[in-house]
């Protein structure tokens, strides 16, 4: 399976969650470290450009292919397996502890999840404390100029 990521250049390699971890984010507390994907490139890009506007949108992204074996396990979650407040923003407590929750039990190195972005579309999260996370790599990484009519 492929997944893809876009992040800043200079943050682009290793592939790690350490960035998440230093703020935390919607699925993780600060200190855990979980690694966010999108299960398309148009899904990657939405949920970045939902952070910014035209005049802060940083020039120097790229877009991350990732390969994920097909045996890896996948943790699949349903709306209905939310807390119900999941798509709250900014994003509550209970999401982070969901999502802790996930890293803490490493039962599975990846965590299937809807989107908040995109009704209808998957992030994938991976676990890097995950034994299966040595199996996961970087196919390909190009830089990606955002189309600016986005942002109009």
């Amino acid at each position: 399976m492929e997944v893809f990521r876009l992040s800043r250049e200079m943050y682009a390699k290793p592939l790690s969650g350490k960035g998440a971890a230093i703020k935390g984010a919607r699925w993780n507390s600060i200190g855990v470290e979980l690694i966010y994907t999108a299960a398309n490139r148009s899904l990657a890009m939405a949920e970045i450009a939902v952070h910014f506007t035209l005049a802060t949108l940083p020039e120097d992204y790229m877009m991350i292919t990732i390969h994920i074996p097909d045996d890896i396990r996948i943790k699949e979650v349903l709306e209905t397996d939310l807390p119900p407040n999941w798509k709250a923003f900014p994003h509550p407590r209970s999401t982070q502890m969901f999502g802790d929750d996930f890293v803490a039990e490493n039962k599975f190195c990846l965590l299937k999840i809807p989107s908040v972005v995109t009704k209808g579309d998957y992030n994938l999260l991976i676990n890097p404390s995950h034994e299966d996370f040595g199996r996961i790599s970087i196919l390909e990484m190009e830089k990606f100029p955002f189309d600016r009519r986005i942002f109009k």
